[in-house]
Order: C-alpha cells, then sequence, then structure tokens
C-alpha cells in the first residue's frame, strides 16, 4: 500500500481540475462511500449531495494550494492538510482556506473520506517554495 505524500498530494490537488470536478465517475472514484465534508460556507455535505453538484456545475475555479502537511494515523488513515484560494483573472488570490483532508486507503486504492474548508487570513503565494504546490492539480 502506497503511502507516499507526493500521492496523497496529487490525488488531493486532482480534485482541483475541471475534467475530474465535473465528472460524477472520475469524482464518485475518488471519495469514500462515507464520505462527508464540512464546507467553507459552513454546509455540511456528503458523497451523494457533492455528486449531484456535478451534474449542475458551471465554470470551475482556479485554485492554488501550497503548505502540504501529511499526518499517517494508522497503516489505511491519512490526514493532509493545505492552504488554498482561488486565483481571480489578474492572478491575485482570494477565497483564502485552511483544508483538512482524511485518505482512506481501500480496495480500490486511497479514497477521501473526510474534507474541511474553514475560511482563513490572506497569504501569499508561494511560488520559490521548495516543497510542493499545485494549480488545479498541476504539482
Amino acid at each position: 500500500m502506497p503511502s507516499h505524500v507526493e500521492t496523497l498530494i496529487a490525488l488531493e490537488c486532482s480534485l482541483h481540475e475541471p475534467q475530474i470536478r465535473c465528472s460524477a465517475e472520475r469524482l464518485g472514484a475518488r471519495l469514500h462511500e462515507q464520505f462527508r465534508e464540512f464546507g467553507r460556507s459552513g454546509a455540511v455535505y456528503n458523497r451523494l449531495s457533492i455528486l449531484a453538484q456535478v451534474a449542475n456545475a458551471d465554470v470551475q475555479p482556479t485554485i492554488w494550494a501550497q503548505d502540504f502537511a501529511l499526518e499517517t494515523l494508522s497503516d489505511d488513515l491519512a490526514l493532509l492538510t493545505y492552504r488554498s484560494a482561488h486565483i481571480d483573472q489578474n492572478g491575485q488570490l482570494h477565497r483564502h482556506t485552511n483544508r483538512s483532508s482524511l485518505w482512506q486507503w481501500t480496495d480500490d486504492g486511497w479514497q477521501m473520506r473526510f474534507h474541511q474548508g474553514t475560511p482563513t487570513e490572506a497569504f501569499e503565494k508561494k511560488t520559490t517554495e521548495i516543497g510542493p504546490h499545485c494549480v488545479n492539480g498541476l504539482t
């Protein structure tokens, strides 16, 4: 069973990509059957409600993510935390958010079991940092 931080960061960032976010099949493959999310807005979602939103998806924002940290909780469970923001048409960051995702190893590989987004103060985009960052899934 893979447990490297790069694998989970790549999976997390892939969820920012429009071709994943707008495909119920692709998105569903990455979400655990018992998936639950506490959204940035305070709303609570489950797997079915997230997949239902895919059908009504409009233009997806460009997402910047950085400052990833992974904590292995057990052989089959890992907590990934990071910061994200939307990038506007002028290249400026807005909607700054602290994020945490609980990833569980299953027979189908790593799947997201839980996710939470919490608004946070603005932060600067780190383009020269040593370590991972991604823009809509591109690390």
